[in-house]
């Protein structure tokens, strides 16, 4: 396991080897920040303060069936919707987790709903996330961020979105014991991953619970706009672009180890006879359509001889391996991998990820564990001016 990240120290961490075939696989990267595009609005008429809450029955991350009156004896409820790649809801999720503990006791419940349809994000999309929107995902954001709360799942039909006007993610519903809706909007006044002033959803709590009318009933919740309903699924495409292998001598692996294009840089090393290695590569490639965008780059080099380029390069064909893509210029396998980094080893598959100083960020021997590898990327990608925060994020634990 890797240890926790912290942004005030580069991520180096050695995950112990596991059974692997007898040659290596190697991640290195580091590209430019892409924005996510805009969303599509949401046709969805907004819940009124002192409207009925919704009833509805969702599937949890915890594999039971929530209805709306689990939570009927509750004075207040608190429907908040999230989304796993949005950035601004990833900085929302550990404040929902504050606001679960801070009225434990109080019989204040708390829910959080994901209604994007998974099947409306291109991979790009999700450049500055792990995982994307489904119930599986959501299961894995939820275990790795320990939420303290439900997890509900919307994404096929958006229809409870809907019902509640919800147009962005993170946004909150506060409903009082008779489920009449007192508050909608923000969680609170933070920004940009900065510390709020001003806890909207805590007082709004408080006013409800001593029997007071919420002094601000409504404020904006900003966000990731939702992409709600069936209609909303894109159809997958090729990955564009030449697919290529180039024979790579001792000296270019050498220079490939000191990483000199200043960004993050991860290198696989593989073989087309070796089965982990196969069975992985086609989460290395979704790995890169998801990151490229930003300061990282994805390189292959297999450990085949060079007199099997042509199966090599079948074999990138059939992955759609759009990557810079080697092949050991030498039968000498040891020779090559010592021109690269003597430390790595011989075995296949190997997976290094190299800061823009060529500093060695992450080593894992054997089949990748895709979910830290992923998070160790995200850990060391810097924030744009539209994600603030998101390093901090994904290097904390």
């Amino acid at each position: 396991m890797l240890m926790p990240f912290n942004k005030s120290v580069p991520l180096l961490q050695r995950i112990p080897a596991v059974p692997a075939c007898r040659l290596g696989l190697v991640l290195l990267g580091l590209t430019t920040a892409a924005q996510l595009p805009m969303q599509a609005q949401v046709s969805a008429s907004p819940l009124p303060i002192n409207g009925t809450m919704p009833v509805f029955q969702l599937k949890g991350t915890d594999g039971k069936i929530h209805i709306s009156s689990d939570w009927k004896t509750s004075p207040v409820l608190v429907v908040a919707f999230l989304s796993n790649h949005c950035t601004e809801s990833q900085l929302n999720e550990s404040r929902l987790n504050q606001l679960v503990q801070d009225y434990s006791g109080k019989d204040v419940s708390v829910l959080a709903i994901q209604s994007s349809n998974p099947k409306a994000f291109r991979e790009e999309e999700l450049a500055w996330s792990d995982v994307g929107e489904s119930l599986d995902d959501m299961k894995e954001r939820a275990t790795f961020r320990k939420f303290k709360f439900p997890y509900l799942y919307d994404g096929d039909t958006g229809a409870t979105a809907k019902a509640f006007g919800a147009k962005v993610a993170p946004s909150v519903y506060i409903f009082d014991g008779q489920r009449k809706l007192q508050y909608q909007g923000r969680i609170d006044d933070g920004v940009a991953g900065r510390p709020a002033s001003k806890r909207d959803a805590a007082e709004a709590v408080d006013a409800i619970l001593a029997g007071r009318p919420v002094p601000v009933a409504t404020t904006e919740a900003k966000g990731c706009d939702l992409r709600l309903g069936s209609d909303k699924a894109i159809a997958a495409e090729q990955d564009p672009g030449p697919i290529e292998v180039s024979l790579a001598s001792t000296d270019a692996l050498s220079q490939l180890r000191k990483n000199p294009n200043g960004k993050l840089l991860m290198v696989n090393f593989y073989a087309t006879w070796c089965g982990p290695c196969v069975a992985e590569f086609p989460d290395l490639m979704a790995t890169n359509r998801m990151y490229r965008g930003r300061p990282f780059e994805l390189v292959t080099v297999s450990s085949n001889t060079p007199e099997e380029r042509p199966e090599v390069l079948d074999f990138l064909k059939k992955m759609h391996a759009t990557t810079r893509n080697l092949l050991y210029g030498s039968d000498d396998v040891y020779a090559m991998q010592e021109a690269f980094d003597p430390n790595v080893g011989s075995a296949v598959p190997i997976t290094v990820l190299l800061g823009p100083k060529g500093e060695l960020l992450l080593d894992q021997k054997g089949e990748i564990d895709l979910l830290e590898i992923r998070r160790g990327i995200l850990a060391n990608l810097p924030d744009d001016k539209d994600h603030i925060g998101s390093q901090q994020y994904w290097a904390t634990r």
